[in-house]
């Protein structure tokens, strides 16, 4: 069972990324952005996903840091969507597994 805290960060950061894209687009829908500006706007979702990652890098639990190693192996080589999908998948077999 998921802790309560532990969704309702999920929930939040869901709710933080989706205002950010959305609030961004009517912001900026008129307007000629720059090169730099354009470079920015594209490494926002990656901020957003190292926010989700991050507190693993200070874990305890053997599990969630090898689930750590294999995302970051995977974000190496793959695209933004196949890395999430293999760092879920690494971290709830490698939990099941480890405990």
């Amino acid at each position: 069972m998921i802790d309560p805290t532990t969704l309702l960060t999920i929930v939040l950061m869901a709710l933080a990324t989706y205002l950010t894209r959305i609030g961004g687009y009517l912001w900026l829908r008129n307007a000629t952005l720059g090169p730099r500006a354009a470079a920015v706007l594209e490494a926002t979702p990656g901020c957003v996903l190292i926010s989700v990652i991050a507190p693993h890098f200070v874990s305890d639990r053997p599990a969630d840091l090898a689930a750590l190693a294999i995302t970051l192996v995977a974000a190496t080589r793959l695209s933004l969507l196949p890395t999430v999908l293999i760092g879920i998948v690494a971290a709830a077999g490698l939990r099941h597994l480890l405990g």
